[in-house]
Order: structure tokens, then sequence, then C-alpha cells
């Protein structure tokens, strides 16, 4: 909101003086955000000037220029020579005149220089040179203006080009402060100035006449709320459209980023930014009958102002007469009744519009005005019948007519305020300030409130211009904005319990361990959009690839996508194809987020919403916990193209399936878990290339090769390695790893044993019962060689393992080492019909 400073003062005594940062202050204090200083950004010397005589001289090029004499008055050099191509003027107007010395907008230096001839010893202006419009229609002549000052007066204050106007950021629960009643209130809240409210009149003086025949019909209001519950109109006769708007109005309007338009339509963009009610002003002559409100018909069509022929929905609210559609009701009229230079009566809309209705219509029409901005919003529905009788005066005043104090006619509607109760104490719990009984009272009252006692607390009635005060909790932030935000304490909040009192959860630990981690292996982390296909679900969600229930988006982003992903791969699939269609054709990728997987034959949602401002029960919760399907967060990773690339003297290395293993294991150490891989299957992956990854018995992901078919589907040429894991299962595995393991000063002992098994036992198998009979003394334990064929009986494989051992209070012997690796052969023996392999 624009707010000129002149236009301020009229409505709040401001300090002699008073700048426009004192006034950004003012309303900063009072919660409003500064944007910007707006100003005609010209320097004088700008004079009022007198056309003595100009002689017509025709040039070579074709145009007609006038050497023209003209009195600047005598403190401003007498009279001067001016070359002017304009040719609008006579001998005896009074001018502006823009000097040597002289800055105007663009900006654009004044000084005297040789033109056609000539010296030219200044400029005559033209309201756009100015900055007073756009329009470029010759010289401004103040006769046009009703203007006749002295020669060589300023023209700058004249004109009021000497007046700013500040840039405030009104909120959208703020609608009131769209206006200069809005904004003068606020400052008077925030430093104690008096206010003078310009909508405050008796009844009697704005209730209009009747006869004139107004009808709502609205049969389909939306969400029940009717679409216009208060209407007014007025009636002006015999004004004159071409009156010139006097040049304050202008200037005003101007710095509010209005651009003039003619007296008429000037009058009603005034009004509504001095009230914040939007007027409409119709050709009465070009009406036909009276005004109906009503919603749209099927088919209807309406063009508006701006020319455009629009199609209608059933939703849009109109105004119409006997003839059919001549406005959209609070976003723009039609150009059938439009006020022209012909028209000479004036029919005055004020009206309260439904603010939904408003705000879909704008957008549906993608018709964003200046009346829908405010409306949408909530206009104080006691303003239509003083709005529209301050327009009706200023057409009197500016445009030379007559008000029909008889013919005019309204639609009464009830303005009924909620009161809200106030407890005693709630303000000072909620904000954290201890205000005074007085201190909230005064602060309510200060804003328009009716406060009354009650039992143990307060009755308030909100006032009529802030429909944004619903509760005691809007009302509680409006006694911490009178009182100053600046009292709030700056308290640190209480860390919830069993969360060791600060810091990040085990649980946020270890997501960040495993992610750091990736990353230091030389992984990227790529995140991805949470959307799929049903088919990519099913695909990559389950090990056999048969359907499975999916979350699908009521408004999804994209309609080819309309699923949440019950795996993470088909992103990273997605991220590989575009990396490689720009070039990078070797990637390693990683991502960690949640995945969506409902149950199958569980009805999720709810239509139960909890009322806001109120904290949950833990049975609203729970159920609310429970109409959510379950997601948990995974970690995936892909690998394609080569490890290394080809260098001198040595091959490219590709991806292999042992890189994607390294990958878990990664995961796996920055988890702190011990992880085994088991052959298995998945719908996805290629068979005999498939890991089946699990953490104490448990499965919590796969790991394998892309088929070549999914592959080429994805448009990822070449082998595709993923692996995804459930972190949060492998996390909540790995227990509480906050306290690091303590490190033995004693050297280790090694020692490698190849074991004799059947070729359908699992390694892993062998490995385990290889550590149990082991016991404490084994520090770690790996796989190093799997051999199959000649040299060992058909039917077997040997395993080839390397053992470290390691005491913490001593060295070990190599009997002791070795008497712990046959324990634990003793114990694959026993499992497994072990031998040690000769």
């Amino acid at each position: 909101m624009r707010v000129p400073l002149s236009w301020l003062r009229e409505y709040v005594e401001l300090p002699e003086g008073a700048t426009t940062d004192d006034v950004f202050a003012a309303l900063v204090s009072v919660g409003f955000e500064e944007e910007e200083v707006i100003g005609f950004e010209l320097t004088g010397p700008v004079v009022v000037g007198q056309v003595v005589s100009f002689e017509a001289e025709p040039q070579s090029n074709g145009k007609t220029i006038r050497w023209c004499q003209v009195d600047v008055g005598e403190d401003n050099g007498g009279v001067r020579g001016i070359v002017c191509g304009a040719s609008n003027f006579f001998a005896g107007d009074k001018v502006v005149v823009s000097l040597p010395g002289a800055v105007l907008p663009g900006p654009f230096p004044i000084s005297a220089r040789k033109t056609y001839g000539h010296v030219s010893d200044g400029m005559i202006a033209s309201a756009r040179e100015l900055g007073l419009g756009d329009e470029h229609n010759g010289i401004l002549r103040l006769v046009e203006l009703g203007l006749d000052p002295e020669v060589g007066v300023d023209a700058i204050a004249l004109l009021g080009l000497d007046d700013v106007a500040v840039d405030v950021n009104v909120t959208p629960d703020r609608g009131y402060a769209l206006s200069m009643r809005g904004i003068a209130r606020e400052y008077a809240h925030a430093t104690g100035a008096v206010f003078r409210d310009p909508a405050a009149h008796e009844w009697d003086d704005v209730r209009p006449g009747a006869g004139f025949p107004i009808v709502v019909d609205d049969a389909a209001p939306l969400r029940g709320r009717v679409g216009a519950s208060e209407f007014v109109v007025r009636v002006v006769r015999g004004v004159d459209p071409t009156r010139p708007t006097p040049p304050w109005m202008v200037s005003r309007l101007t710095l509010a980023g209005i651009r003039s338009l003619g007296v008429l339509i000037d009058i009603t963009n005034y009004v509504m930014l001095e009230l914040g009610n939007p007027i409409h002003g119709y050709d009465l002559d070009l009406l036909q009958g009276g005004i109906t409100v009503r919603r749209a018909s099927a088919g209807e069509k309406l063009t508006t102002l701006d020319g455009k022929e629009r199609s209608l929905s059933a939703e849009d609210l109109l105004i119409t007469d006997e003839s059919g559609p001549i406005g959209l009701a609070g976003v723009m009229g039609g150009g059938t009744t439009e006020m022209t230079d012909a028209t000479r009566n004036v029919l005055i809309e004020a009206a309260t519009f439904d603010p939904i209705t408003i705000a879909r219509t704008a957008r549906r029409h993608k018709l964003p005005s200046e009346a829908s901005r405010r409306f949408e919003r909530g206009v104080d529905p006691l303003l239509p019948f003083v709005a529209a009788r301050r327009v009706a005066e200023l057409m009197v005043a500016l445009a030379g007519g007559t008000l029909d104090e008889e013919l005019g006619g309204a639609l009464y509607g009830e303005v009924f305020l909620a009161s809200i109760e106030l407890p005693r104490g709630f303000v000072s719990q909620l904000i954290g300030v201890d205000y005074t009984d007085a201190e909230i009272t005064g602060a309510l009252e200060t804003i328009g409130c009716e406060v009354s006692d009650a039992e143990d607390g307060w009755e308030v009635i909100p006032p009529s211009w802030r429909p944004d005060l619903t509760d005691r909790w809007t009302l509680a932030e409006e006694v911490a904005r009178i009182h100053g935000l600046d009292r709030i304490p700056s308290v640190l909040p209480t860390p919830p319990a069993g969360s060791g009192g600060r810091g990040l959860t085990a649980l946020q630990k270890g997501r960040r361990r495993v992610a750091n981690a990736l990353a230091a292996a030389g992984f990227v982390e790529t995140p991805s959009f949470p959307f799929s296909t049903a088919a990519a679900n099913d695909l990559h969600g389950s090990a056999s690839g048969d359907p499975l229930p999916s979350v699908k988006l009521a408004n999804p982003l994209d309609g080819q996508t309309p699923y949440l992903r019950r795996s993470l791969v088909p992103g990273l699939m997605q991220v590989a194809h575009r990396n490689l269609a720009r070039g990078f054709s070797d990637l390693a990728l990683f991502e960690t987020g949640l995945v969506f997987a409902p149950e199958a034959g569980v009805a999720y949602g709810t239509t139960e919403v909890p009322p806001l401002g109120l904290r949950p029960s833990d049975e609203t919760l729970a159920a609310l916990n429970a109409a959510i399907p379950p997601q948990p967060r995974r970690v995936a990773v892909l690998l394609t193209g080569n490890l290394s690339t080809k260098a001198p003297a040595r091959p490219a290395v590709a991806f292999e399936l042992a890189d994607a293993l390294g990958a878990v294991q990664t995961i796996a150490a920055a988890a702190g878990v011990r992880v085994d891989v088991a052959q298995g299957e998945r719908a996805a992956l290629h068979p005999g290339r498939t890991g089946i990854v699990s953490v104490r018995g448990v499965e919590v992901g796969y790991v394998g090769e892309v088929l070549p078919g999914v592959s080429a589907e994805a448009d990822l040429p070449g082998r595709v390695y993923v692996a995804e894991l459930d972190l949060d299962a492998v996390l909540a595995l790995a227990g509480d790893l906050d306290v690091a393991a303590s490190l033995s000063g004693y050297p280790a002992a090694t020692q490698d044993v190849s074991l004799l098994v059947g070729d359908d036992v699992v390694a892993g198998d062998v490995e385990d019962a290889l550590a149990a009979g082991a016991g404490e003394l084994l520090e770690s334990l790996r796989l190093v060689d799997d051999y199959r064929g000649d040299g060992i009986p058909a039917g077997t494989r040997s395993l080839t393992f390397a053992l470290r051992f390691r005491a913490s209070d001593r060295t070990l012997t190599a009997a002791e080492a070795t008497d712990a690796k046959l324990a634990g052969v003793a114990v694959a023996s026993e499992r497994f019909g072990a031998t040690i392999r000769e």
C-alpha cells in the first residue's frame, strides 16, 4: 500500500517535519514491512510561466516548431525564449516551465541549448514529462486544471509534485490497511497521534434515497454464503466528465500507483484508496432497468472494461440489468455501461461482496484488480453507505453534478459481530509478557474493540473492519503488536524429554553418518520428487513385481506420475537418465528419503480435522497417525559407467556388482551394523546377481544388477547396479552408538583358514559359525576367497577367511590365536560339516 504523506496528514496528526523514515518506523512497529519511498523524482527550478507570444516556424523535416516568448517572473529572469514542438497552447496561457538546472523524471536534465536555430532557455512541460501520467496530450495548460496562479511561483508545490509516499507491505489478513483510513489508524496506534476517521458520518447523512430497483438473486450461494450482503446505489446528474481532475488528486493517485483516467473514474479510485471500499460507476443512461445481482448462467459471456470477452462460470457473481451481464461483481465492470466523455448521469455502486466468491472469480479469469484485492480480504460492511455518499459529494464538487437525493436504493444487510471470550491471564501466558489488565483492555479498545467484563476475563467484540479477529489467539496477537513486539523476551525452548538436553537425536545422527559416509566414498546425493507410476511402484516396490497398493494424489503436479513412490530406485534412474542425456556417463548416485507403503486392505485418510489453535489430544493424534500410511525412510544407491576413466597405460575400470556391495558395506559401517548378503530374487534385478541384505536375521534391503530390459526401458545404456536399504530399520537394529568402543594398545594376531563345505552352504552362515566359536578374542573376520573347481571334491566349495585376534590386556601368543580359530572351526564343522582344507 502506497501512502502519500500529504494524504495521511488529513486523517492523523503527523509531527511537523516528520520524514518518511519516521513514518516507516511507526508503521513497522505495528507489524508492517517497509518497502520503498516513492516520489516524483524531479527537482527545480520548475515554475509557472505565461506565454507572451510565439511564432510558428516550419522546418525542413516537415515539423513545425514554435519560437515562444515566455514570462517566468522577474525573479526567474523575466521573459525567456523557448523552443516548443507542441501546438495545443495559445498566447496568454499559463504553463509549467522547467528552467535550466531542473531535472525531470528520467532523469532528464534541463539546460539552455541551441536547437532549430535558436537558444532554447528552458522547456515548456507536458503532464507526462512531469511524471503526472503516461499519455502525452501536448503542453500542460494550467487553465485546463482550473488554476490561475501568479507567474513565477513554484509549480512543483502548486501541482503537488513535492509530495512523497511510503510503500508498506500489507499481509493478506489485514485488508483494512489497503486504505488511507486503515494506515492512518495504524499510525495512530503506533504513535498515539489523534486519528480522524473519514468514515465517521451520521446515518441520516449517508442513507440513500429510494426508487431504484435492486435485486439479489443468489440461488446458488458459495458454501452457503450469499454473494452480496449489502448493495448501495446513488445517482448524480449533470456531470461534466471533461472537467480536469484537480492536481492534488492526480498527484496522490499517481503516488499511490493509480493512473489518472478522467475525473469520474479518478473519483471512484480516490475513494477506494481513501476508505478501502471499491466503488463502481455506471453511465445511468446506458442502463436498462434496475440492477440484479446473480450467478452466471451456462454459456453467458461478458466483455469487461479491458476489452476482453470472457466466458463465465456458474460460480461467477454478476451485476446485470435487463440486457444481461454488465459487470463481474467486485472484480471489473463491463464495457456496455462504461463511463465515458459522453456520460451525463452516473449511477454509483458500493457493495459488500463475499470474499471467497470474489477471490475465485479473479483467479478463474486471471483478472486481479485493485477492487478484487480488497474484496477478497474482507471490506468493512459498514462502509458502502459512506463510500457511495463520498463519491457523490466529490462528483458534485469536481464534476459539476447534482446529487439526486430522491433516487437511489440499498440492500440492507445485518452486520453481526460475534463476541470472543478472552480469559484473564491467557494473553500473558501465550505471549510470555506480564501485561496488566489495563494494558490488555486498553490495547483492544485502541484497535476499535468493545470490551466488557465477564466471569474470569472479558467479552470482546471486534470492530467491523477487522474480520481477521476471530478468536482469543488473534486478540492476544493484537495486544502484543500494540504494546511492541520488542517486549517479548527471547527464551530458548525447553528440549523435549529424552533428547539428552541438546543436539540431534540418535536417529538423526545415524542418518547424517550414513549420508556423509556415502558422500565421502564418492557418491553424489540427488534428491528427487517423491512421485511415481503404478507400474514403477509394482516393479521396484516388491520382490515379485506383483501389483501393490499405492497412494494416489488427488491433485498431482504431473498427471503421468500421480502416485507416491514405494521405492527410491525409480527416482535415481530418472536422475541418471537426465545426467546421461547431458553427457555425464559415469555416475555414482545416492538418495535418502521417505517412501510410502500402504498396506493392502487398510483404508487411509480422514475427514476429521481438529480445530486450529488447540493442541490435539493423544487420542486424536493417534487417530491422525493411523490415517497415514507407513512412511519408512530408505537409502538407495545407483552405479553406472566407469569407476575410473581411461588414463595413459591404464584402461578404464567399469563399475561392478562388488562396488554396489561395497556401498552396502559403507552404509553398514556408518550405521554401526554388520550386514549379511544372501542370494535372492527381485523382479527388477538380474537373476543370479541379486543379493538380499539382512541384519541380525532381519531383511533390510537388497543389492544387485538391474535387468537389461528394465535399464533399456529407462533409457540407461550399459550395466546399472542398485542397492536400497530400509535406513530406519538398519539404525534401529544398530542401537545406541553414542559411546565409542575401547581400543586395545596390544598387537593383533592374524590367521587364515580355508574350509571345505557343500556348495549349497551359504558363506555368511559359515562366517557366523566361525565368529560364534572364536569367542571374544576375535576382532574381525572376512571372506577373502570362494573357490570351486579342480583339487577339491565335487559338490563342495572352499571358503577362505581372514581372522584377526586381539586381547585388551595382553599380547596374544600364536597358540592362543590358533586355539580360538580352531574353536570356530569346530562350531562350523558341527553346523555344516566343514573341514579344514589341506
